[in-house]
């Protein structure tokens, strides 16, 4: 943890701050290791401590587990504590993430008038960057994913509806390790799949549709991102085409995600290819994103994102999808470590089309 206070000190330094608000709940998580709700305090960062404010519902918890390095204030007025441990320091200029709410940004204003200094993403770029207990997590959690679909191949058959599918997969992940999941579970089946979030509804799996579940789970504070799409019984040609097109564009993308490659060369990778396979105009999403203790972090794959350069340690999904209005889509989502020459495939569920 105070490798990561260090680097934000670093990054402090360079944006002429004297001291920095923390608000959001990941960023107090990977600062302080504080698990609390959003609203439920703050974190106080100056070049010379680290002071985090809360309420007593926390104290004994956080006087057991906090590192001696950081200062524990308990108190409801968290952000009047924060004027005081800032005035004391004679601080001049203060960063605030300006994730903030509009709310919280007027309580802010109020105490700390012009000084106060608006800073977008800094805690999350360092975030990006993976150390070696997070992508050991990681790890756990994209494996547990991964057995996850596979157990899910053996529940999934013709008459069950898509959310009679969607909890079971849920208690299957919950009963095997996980904590939660990071979004609502998405199952598309038939016509449906070709709704790119389609949540889960109580329509019936049928004979000769393709299914997309598309579903992310907590293990040990860091998520996974994983969508398999399958068959139940032939598909069709067309259907089993699409399949083998978005099959083919993430291998294409996987070719060339290194350390150095920009988020639109990836994305182009896999676009181009379905473009040239005359599915462009179906295909209406990014390509990928970092994941970690957010569902979407960066850097990100996108026609956009020629400025999100990755780099070594990111851990991010790739997901090139095919989406035909009234007669299905398919969705091939994993998770990736990037690597020093190149990439490992974290998530091991069968890519291949399962047939049912």
């Amino acid at each position: 943890m105070n490798q990561r206070v260090n680097e934000l000190q670093a990054e402090m330094k360079a944006l002429g701050l004297d001291g920095f608000i923390v608000t959001n709940p990941s960023n107090l998580l990977y600062l302080s290791q504080f698990d609390g709700l959003d609203g439920d305090g703050c974190l106080v960062i100056t070049p010379q401590q680290v002071t985090l404010i809360t309420d007593a519902r926390y104290q004994e918890a956080l006087e057991a587990s906090l590192p001696k390095t950081v200062n524990l204030e308990i108190t409801r007025d968290y952000y009047d504590v924060a004027h005081q441990v800032l005035a004391d320091r004679g601080y001049q200029r203060v960063g605030f993430e300006t994730s903030a709410s509009y709310a919280l940004y007027r309580k802010l204003a109020a105490l700390f008038g012009d000084k106060l200094v608006p800073e977008t993403g800094v805690i999350e770029k360092l975030r990006e960057v993976k150390d070696t207990n997070e992508v050991a997590i990681l790890r756990r959690s994209t494996q547990l994913a991964s057995k996850g679909f596979e157990a899910l191949m053996s529940y999934a058959k013709v008459g069950v509806t898509e959310r009679q599918v969607s909890n079971w997969l849920n208690n299957w992940m919950l009963e095997h390790g996980a904590q939660k999941p990071s979004f609502d579970t998405i199952v598309a089946s038939g016509f449906r799949s070709a709704l790119p979030h389609g949540s889960a509804t109580d329509k019936q799996l049928a004979e000769g549709e393709v299914v997309t579940v598309d579903f992310g789970y907590y293990v040990d504070g860091y998520t996974s991102d994983v969508t398999r799409t399958f068959a139940l019984g032939d598909p069709g040609a067309e259907l089993r085409k699409v399949y083998a097109t978005v099959h083919e564009a993430q291998e294409r993308m996987f070719q060339v995600i290194k350390p150095g490659a920009n988020g639109q060369q990836v994305d182009s990778a896999g676009r181009d290819y379905i473009a040239d396979e005359s599915y462009g105009k179906y295909y209406n999403h990014g390509s990928g994103h970092g994941i970690g203790l957010d569902i979407h972090e960066g850097p990100n794959f996108g026609p956009r994102w020629r400025s999100n350069v990755i780099t070594e340690n990111n851990v991010m999904t790739v997901e090139p999808g095919i989406y035909l209005p009234t007669k299905g889509g398919v969705r091939i989502e994993d998770d990736l470590l990037i690597t020093k020459d190149g990439n490992e495939r974290l998530t091991t569920a069968n890519r291949d089309l399962i047939v049912l």
